[in-house]
């Protein structure tokens, strides 16, 4: 059994025993979180809209760190222009321990 998850503006194809990394949650570590179903996959069948709505999927919050580095860099040609940043995006580490009907 799958399910389809939306975390803000992104969606994430889950399984019951899954870690996932979503971006920053407002959790404490420990915490339970619920998130929205938009398809499930099961012995039944596939169901999505109104079908799905009526899943949801539970989660266990492991912890929050931030991911590999990326580099950005600026530059502008013939001007000496250049700026280099580095970016590490924040994230929380989340376990999916069941996905159930509502």
């Amino acid at each position: 059994m799958y399910a389809i998850i939306d975390n803000g503006n992104k969606q994430y194809k889950v399984m019951v025993g899954d870690t996932v990394n979503f971006e920053k949650l407002d959790a404490e570590v420990g915490a339970s979180v619920e998130f929205n179903v938009l398809l499930v996959s099961d012995e039944n069948g596939i169901k999505v809209g109104k079908d799905a709505e009526a899943f949801k999927a539970v989660g266990e919050v492991l912890s929050h760190g931030k991911g590999e580095k990326i580099i950005v860099f600026k530059y502008k040609s013939k001007k000496n222009e250049r700026k280099k940043q580095g970016h590490r995006q924040p994230f929380t580490a989340v376990k999916i321990n069941e996905i159930i009907a509502k």
